[in-house]
């Protein structure tokens, strides 16, 4: 049994202002979330971290598997519009936030689509809550906000007007990242930035 409801990500109209994006609140069914999250990576400190730098349960690796199938990628396809048949994914996961984290910011270039997917089990603070923004000017001018709730997804497409952010929070906030992007050079040289940034942070705590 799957544990995404690619049946509700199919059915929910994608939103076309600012820019092309979609949420979905309960993607990751129910029945998973709580084993998901036990085998979710034990992250320490902030940052993104590459899947090949952490140690995961076999709940989180059907997961990963099922974001990175065939599946996956064609709902991704039809709800953008997009060919992403011989574009490859990329993956970070993140299980902390510090000050510095949240600020008003585009991806880059090299990444087509944006996946988010949140797995903390609850959240009552105003920070951390991403906000599809209408530019880069405010973090009060926004079209959307998630709360990082379990399962909830957030994807989005990614231009020169894609703008988001959150407001200020410090603490565990869990969420995994798939990007398909441009081509092979970019996995390679993102695993690198990845990798030195995770061994800085074994190395500095914060």
């Amino acid at each position: 049994m799957s544990a995404l409801d690619l049946d509700t990500f199919n059915a929910t109209p994608l939103q076309k202002l600012p820019y092309d994006f979609i949420i979905v609140p309960s993607f990751i069914k129910s029945d998973f979330v709580s084993s998901i999250n036990r085998d979710y990576p034990r992250i320490a400190k902030a940052g993104s971290f590459p899947l090949e730098e952490l140690q995961f349960g076999g709940a989180f690796g059907s997961l990963i598997s099922e974001l990175e199938g065939s599946e996956m990628r064609l709902a991704v396809e039809k709800k953008f519009n997009v060919d992403l048949q011989d574009r490859p994914t990329m993956i970070t996961v993140r299980g902390r936030c510090q000050a510095k984290d949240g600020k008003i910011h585009n991806d880059s270039e090299t990444k087509l689509i944006t996946m988010l997917i949140y797995m903390n089990t609850e959240w009552d603070q105003e920070g951390g809550r991403l906000r599809i923004l209408h530019s880069d000017k405010s973090l009060e001018d926004f079209a959307a906000e998630v709360p990082p709730i379990s399962g909830t997804l957030l994807a989005f497409r990614r231009n020169k007007k894609s703008y988001h952010g959150h407001k200020t929070f410090i603490g565990e906030r869990r969420v995994v990242q798939m990007n398909w992007v441009r081509d092979d050079t970019v996995v390679g040289r993102e695993r690198r930035r990845h990798r030195l940034s995770a061994w800085l942070k074994s190395i500095f705590p914060i």
